[in-house]
């Protein structure tokens, strides 16, 4: 009975739960100073890159008028300019995001998974519900939490736990508890949790692939900082959320 509430809680809400290469010709020797400029200048392109691209993702969060296919393309462009970051400090870069991934993040925008990418026949505009992911890093186990909000009420959240790889940038989660309307709570195993979120579209068929291989599911992580948050997900989505602000 209870998960028959769960599916038709889900279903109805109908969601989905997302250096540039320098060449020398042949005949050119590159001196130990020829090689540091090219460097440098492929790092000043690549942050500024990054600075153009948040910079657009920033005003798209704050006021959903951004044209989304320049949105796409901006996160397009942070995640490959962020993996030259990370590949040029991958310790330091990911201490910048688990420093700044704590706290309530809003869904903005979303591409969808793969597989709803193919149905909708193309991209996936703003994200038209209250979908707020939290996270803990500063406890043990690390807290998730994804749910859905009408005003303050959470309609439905899963929480559970995660773990971050420094190398990889990847953020990989399990849910094991569902909410329903901020009253009911029942604990499910991962599977049971990947399974619901398959069949209603609150997650990715993947998730469900990964549990049945014993495996977690997994954001690839691109940015965080004090105003959005950036990933890509295991599905093949990418996503953008926005700080939720103290009040």
């Amino acid at each position: 009975m209870l998960r028959s509430i769960i599916f038709y809680t889900t279903l109805l809400l109908g969601i989905a739960s997302t250096a540039a290469a320098f060449t020398q010709p042949q005949s050119f020797t590159p001196t130990r100073r020829n090689s540091f400029l090219a460097l440098s200048t492929a790092t000043a392109t690549s942050d500024a890159d990054i600075q153009e691209a948040k910079a657009l993702l920033c005003r798209a969060a704050e006021t959903k008028l951004e044209n989304p296919d320049r949105v796409l393309d901006a996160l397009e462009s942070l995640e490959k300019n962020c993996k030259k970051k990370h590949k040029e400090n991958p310790a330091a870069f990911s201490k910048d995001i688990m420093d700044n991934i704590s706290g309530e993040w809003r869904l903005i925008f979303t591409t969808g998974t793969k597989e709803r990418q193919k149905k909708s026949g193309g991209r996936v505009n703003y994200f038209p519900l209250k979908a707020i992911q939290t996270f803990d890093a500063t406890v043990e186990p690390k807290v998730i939490e994804n749910g859905i909000y009408a005003w303050n009420l959470p309609l439905l959240r899963f929480s559970g736990d995660f773990d971050f790889d420094e190398r990889r940038r990847k953020l990989e989660f399990d849910f094991d508890l569902i909410e329903l309307f901020g009253l009911i709570k029942i604990k499910l195993g991962r599977k049971d949790v990947a399974k619901i979120g398959a069949s209603t579209g609150l997650g990715s068929a993947n998730n469900e692939k990964l549990a049945d291989n014993g495996r977690r599911a997994f954001f690839d992580w691109i940015s965080a900082d004090e105003n959005i948050a950036t990933a890509r997900g295991g599905g093949g989505g990418l996503a953008l959320w926005k700080r939720v602000e103290e009040e």
